[in-house]
């Protein structure tokens, strides 16, 4: 039988009597749109994320558009991330009219090298967005260390879960941002965000921003320029339902991982668990240069693969006009040409993880 990369179907059909309660709950209530639902929902992610409060928000790009803002971010300032990333952390960099500087990553967390972090602040720089990447948490004492004069904002967006010395990622930055998309570990059934973090003042502008400026108090009324960004109430629902199950399916991810490790040819490059980190396996890549040839093997057998990112930002064609700012990225771009995601997601059984290790490993004898 053929094995997808990813299948959303089953992670519905593992929580259906409760998903299709809090669906129909919402279409009962009457309230679309910012009521309880949204509330309740901010009041237990943040508690689950060990955060003081919580926004939600219509996207991941939104989630970090917001908090660039409501740190004051704007044309003139610099923002340092990295290359190797979803285009949508750069995309909201732009958004504010700041400019990206993308930094090189290390070569076996895939995040930011605190490193080339260190040599690219300027006095311009305003603000580090690390990205937890693949599931696995950025050296963030290293990178607070470097990062003491500028805003550390976390793009949690790939890991749901992850705990960087015994604390969740995002509580340790001035913001935090989640996506939550219906691939990500904590998936809504259509789009989602959140910003979390522990500074009251902060979180206010975001909830200010979010809608049009304004407050509870003066409706209708823009204190300030905001934008329309709003968790609706049917998404906040579904997700309540689903951040029960989260830690239960970060576990099944780590065992499936264990599996692959075991199993796959010592020629692959597979993830790290960096000490003191816990990952939660948002995606499973492993690094080969032979890896258009193993994708290429594995499609031969219905067994489905991604490539997370082929192109870094930085050599796309919408950032060809110099409206971003790049460092030595060669460990990035060598990235680019090797990696290659395996399927990895709950539903997945042991015998189907042995299934690709057995096909990677026929592939690369």
């Amino acid at each position: 039988m053929p094995i997808p990369f990813n299948e959303l179907r089953s992670g519905y059909l593992a929580q259906q009597p409760e998903i299709d309660d809090a669906v129909r709950r919402v279409l009962e209530s009457g309230w679309y749109i910012l009521g309880r639902e949204v509330a309740a929902f901010e009041e237990e992610f943040a508690a689950w994320c060990g955060a003081a409060g919580c926004v939600g928000v219509n996207s991941g790009t939104d989630a970090l558009y917001l908090a660039l803002r409501a740190c004051g971010i704007g044309p003139g300032d610099e923002v340092i991330t990295v290359a190797h990333t979803a285009v949508a952390t750069v995309a909201a960099i732009r958004m504010t009219g700041a400019t990206p500087v993308l930094v090189d990553i290390d070569p076996a967390r895939y995040t930011m090298a605190p490193a080339a972090l260190a040599a690219a602040i300027t006095p311009a720089t305003r603000a580090v967005i690390p990205v937890h990447l693949y599931g696995h948490p950025a050296d963030m004492d290293a990178i607070l260390e470097i990062a003491r004069e500028q805003f550390v904002i976390e793009d949690c967006a790939q890991a749901h879960g992850a705990r960087y010395n015994g604390r969740p990622v995002g509580s340790f930055g001035d913001l935090a941002c989640y996506s939550f998309y219906p691939t990500k570990n904590l998936g809504a059934l259509g789009d989602g965000g959140a910003v979390t973090g522990n500074n009251p003042a902060l979180l206010d502008r975001v909830r200010l921003l979010r809608e049009y400026g304004w407050t509870p108090q003066e409706r209708y009324i823009s204190q300030v320029e905001g934008v329309n960004s709003r968790l609706d109430e049917m998404q906040a629902a579904i997700l309540r339902v689903r951040l029960r199950a989260l830690e239960a399916g970060n576990d099944a991810r780590r065992k499936l991982a264990a599996i692959y490790a075991d199993m796959l040819p010592a020629e692959v490059q597979k993830p790290v668990e960096a000490p003191g980190c816990r990952h939660v396996y948002h995606l499973y890549v492993i690094q080969t240069a032979r890896r258009d040839h193993l994708r290429a093997r594995l499609a031969e057998q219905g067994i489905g693969s991604g490539i997370h990112y082929p192109v870094p930002v930085h050599l796309q064609p919408a950032y060809a006009d110099g409206s971003l700012r790049k460092h030595d990225l060669r460990v990035t771009e060598q990235a680019a040409r090797e990696v290659l995601s395996l399927p990895m997601y709950p539903a997945l059984s042991e015998e189907q993880i042995d299934a690709v290790a057995a096909a990677v490993n026929a592939a690369l004898a």
